[in-house]
């Protein structure tokens, strides 16, 4: 397996193919569907975001409550196909990448390809085996949406696929 570190510039995205497996290693930001939402609203509104999107990476994550001891909670990937609205808007303001589980839509493939980002995919039903590779959280913005909320993850050689990558070529095939 290859180790990336984030962040991570476009030459080296074009450098994976499809189905490649990666550790990942460095910052990323939780959200789902309320905090995407947010996020693109704010974007066509000219208004600051609550992180650098450009250049980062979302994991569409929620995490669950932590227990006593440790970093976070269970930490699984939810059905990404629900942030499918939302995804190109954030390629096109410099999203590099995205984590979750299931294939994309069309638009999103395009759209991957066009701005050069890649689509990881990591293991469902695991969150409590990936919450053991996050070594810190932080609370980033919209504690009011509970496990929607976006935090910044610090992770050590989070395990992911390549389920789209930035020529747009997909571990499904043709979507």
């Amino acid at each position: 397996m290859k180790r990336l570190t984030i962040p991570f510039d476009k030459k080296t995205l074009i450098s994976f193919s499809a189905g490649e497996k990666i550790l990942l290693n460095g910052k990323m930001y939780t959200a789902r569907d309320q905090a995407h939402k947010k996020l693109t609203s704010a974007i066509r509104r000219r208004k600051k975001l609550p992180f650098a999107v450009r250049g980062s990476v979302i994991y569409y994550c929620g995490p669950t409550r932590t227990p006593p001891g440790c970093v976070i909670g269970s930490c699984g990937p939810t059905t990404s196909s629900r942030m499918d609205a939302f995804t190109p808007l954030l390629l096109r303001a410099g999203l590099r990448a995205a984590i979750g589980k299931g294939a994309r839509s069309e638009e999103v493939r395009k759209a991957i390809r066009k701005y050069g980002a890649v689509y990881f995919l990591t293991y469902a039903g695991c969150g409590a085996f990936l919450s053991g590779h996050v070594t810190s959280r932080r609370l980033v913005a919209f504690p009011e949406l509970g496990p929607e909320a976006i935090w910044e993850l610090t992770v050590k050689d989070f395990p992911a696929i390549v389920g789209i990558d930035a020529k747009g070529r997909s571990v499904y095939g043709k979507e």
